[in-house]
């Protein structure tokens, strides 16, 4: 029988579809493929196709604007929010404006044209994740910047426009609705038990280990309880840190190893599958608290959000977080 269940954090409601199962081999999609350069503005000796980079990692001393680089960080060619001017904000009776003031960024995160962040090495996708971390803490030293969402698309069905592998990165005067939603979601929570609800998450889920698919001494990565999408995954420190910019150094290291090990077995199990990612933090000003706890979503592109979804706010997943845990735990890369 289906299934309602209710997400602990933010009181969203979701449909596990149990009638509908679907094993990863009965999604009907097109997998990801790197099809070749073809003048790619993001491969080396193209540097001048891009705005000029506002960060680079070089090995060789090579000047800035130039071939020489592990990884490159660039404003977006065609950005959705402009970092000149003022928020300007204002009322219309009763609706509200601002002037789209941001950062759009960029993070190329290797040279080579046909990798992907399972065959990336642990020390390139440690590179990406100390990259995230710099522009986090450089934007951050703007006043008119309230939250930054770094985010992956991988894949056309994912809403990449470039098959070069890389992720991005904007800069937004006002905390986004869905960071609110947890943010607020965990703070209540706390309130209550003096708990932060993501630690109790992780004790719980590793106690019962059915929707555990991966850990090692810093992170889990699980199968969320109530997941929006069929292979969701959430990737949380297993100590309570409510700022991923401000992590400890080590971290990193120990979550570049986690993070590609995921990918990998996602590409082993769903067939090299387009997916977005994205890394949920503390709103700036409220970086350091007891109840929040950032975390990294990752979610497979495998079904179609549609009439009911946009109507309801419901998600229907055809596939049981529980089942989905179990592929990838047993899928060996």
């Amino acid at each position: 029988m289906p299934e309602f269940r209710k997400d602990p954090v933010t009181g969203r409601w979701v449909i596990i579809a149990t009638e509908r199962s679907k094993r990863p081999t009965d999604f009907v999609r097109e997998a990801v493929e790197i099809k070749g350069a073809n003048n790619c503005p993001f491969c080396p000796g193209n540097e001048t196709k891009t705005p000029p980079e506002v960060l680079a990692y070089r090995s060789n001393g090579s000047a800035p604007n130039s071939a020489g680089w592990r990884l490159r960080v660039v404003p977006n060619k065609f950005p959705v929010l402009g970092i000149e001017g003022e928020l300007n904000k204002q009322g219309e009776g009763l609706f509200d404006k601002m002037n789209g003031i941001g950062a759009h960024e960029v993070i190329i995160e290797t040279p080579g044209h046909d990798k992907t962040f399972a065959s990336m090495t642990e020390k390139e996708i440690e590179d990406v994740l100390w990259s995230f971390r710099d522009r986090m803490l450089d934007l951050k030293k703007d006043r008119r910047f309230r939250y930054i969402l770094i985010f992956k698309n991988h894949g056309a069905a994912a809403g990449a426009s470039l098959e070069h592998t890389h992720s991005q990165l904007i800069a937004l005067p006002i905390v986004p609705k869905r960071v609110r939603e947890e943010v607020d979601g965990a703070r209540k929570y706390f309130e209550l038990k003096e708990r932060c609800v993501y630690c109790d998450i992780i004790h719980q889920e590793r106690e019962h280990g059915v929707r555990i698919i991966l850990e090692n001494k810093d992170f889990v990565i699980t199968s969320p309880y109530a997941p929006r999408f069929p292979f969701e995954a959430h990737i949380l420190p297993k100590v309570h840190d409510s700022c991923f910019e401000e992590a400890q150094s080590y971290e990193y290291e120990s979550l570049a190893k986690i993070t590609r090990e995921l990918v990998a077995r996602m590409e082993k199990v769903l067939e090299r599958p387009a997916y977005n990612l994205m890394i949920h933090t503390s709103p700036f000003g409220e970086e350091r608290n007891d109840f929040y706890h950032w975390h990294i979503e990752f979610m497979p592109k495998l079904t179609k959000v549609a009439g009911f979804e946009w109507g309801t706010g419901f998600y229907i997943n055809p596939t049981p977080p529980e089942e989905a845990a179990k592929f990838l735990r047993d899928a060996a890369v």
